[in-house]
């Protein structure tokens, strides 16, 4: 894929719950299936959900490179790898595997009621 390549991004969430901690409702736990990566859009943030091992990791959206869409890259186990130039990060940390110093900003997910939640107010930066 090309940087100038715009696929079809999926759907983006159409109603977004927030309760008091600041963890945002924004997928089914179903929805994120092993071994395969989600986008969402919880209040217009770009969030990539990643599930490996049974426990589910949520990432931004966009390369660190070129802002490319990580959803159209690919998940080798731990490893996103995006789909316009190559670049590797590691979905549970967020950062670039060839540079550590850069890297994805990394959000708390966790599963409750069959539902992934995701707390936007507890960004972790590289």
């Amino acid at each position: 894929m090309k940087a100038t390549d715009n696929p079809n991004p999926p759907e983006q969430t159409k109603s977004t719950s927030v309760d008091a901690a600041g963890w945002t409702d924004v997928a089914s736990d179903s929805g994120v299936p092993e071994g395969h990566m989600v986008p969402v859009y919880p209040l217009g943030v770009n969030v990539l959900l990643a599930r490996v091992g049974g426990v589910v990791y949520a990432v931004a959206g966009k390369c660190a490179h070129m802002a490319c869409p990580l959803f159209a890259g690919r998940l080798e186990g731990y490893t996103i790898v995006c789909a316009c130039h190559d670049w590797r990060f590691d979905v549970r940390t967020g950062r670039f595997l060839d540079a550590p110093e850069l890297g994805l900003a990394v959000y708390p997910a966790r599963i409750e009621g069959g539902k992934v939640l995701v707390n936007l107010d507890r960004l972790e930066t590289i």
